[in-house]
């Protein structure tokens, strides 16, 4: 072990890990980033809307069609939760506090929100959006190949069996931590 010495050493030593963790906020453009395709996610759900509302002013539309276009807007809406769930659990986690207590509006989630809590909930909403992909797939099934439909059929189950994954190691990590 060195001794320490007086002086630009320690100095130094101080500055370091302040600089280290003011790059924290090196993230903070990232989330804004965000929340700007959030905005396109806004701006696509109508897009969506907008032509499911034509669509059904035309004679002949089947229900199918219909199906597709709400799976649509739902798929929207679930990605756009998941952005939501990225930006603020992400900002609230790595970045700074949010200071969102007593707030009316709070998500109930955002007050035990962690790393560990944030990678479920994320697991879980890609769970979610890649069900609706399959769903949207297997409704149009006549249109895809029988290669695309085992491949998507594959990848979610991967996505389910890497959610379960992080799921039961973020039970034991909580687990052993108390």
């Amino acid at each position: 072990m060195l001794p320490k010495t007086p002086g630009k050493t320690n100095a130094t030593m101080r500055t370091l890990p302040r600089w280290i963790f003011m790059s924290r906020w090196l993230q903070a453009p990232l989330y804004l980033g965000l929340i700007v395709a959030q905005g396109v996610y806004v701006w696509q759900f109508w897009v969506e809307l907008v032509h499911l509302l034509s669509i059904t002013m035309t004679k002949g539309v089947t229900e199918a069609e219909i199906m597709l276009v709400v799976l649509g807007l739902i798929d929207v809406v679930m990605i756009s939760n998941l952005l939501v769930m990225v930006i603020v659990g992400g900002w609230e986690t790595f970045v700074s506090r949010l200071e969102l207590q007593n707030h009316p509006d709070q998500p109930e989630w955002l007050s035990h929100v962690n790393a560990g809590v944030l990678k479920v909930k994320l697991a879980t909403a890609i769970i979610g959006i890649s069900s609706i992909h399959l769903l949207k797939t297997f409704i149009n099934a006549s249109n895809y190949d029988e290669k695309t439909l085992m491949w998507q059929t594959l990848i979610h189950i991967t996505f389910v069996f890497s959610a379960l994954a992080i799921a039961y190691t973020e039970k034991i990590t909580a687990k052993q931590s108390h």
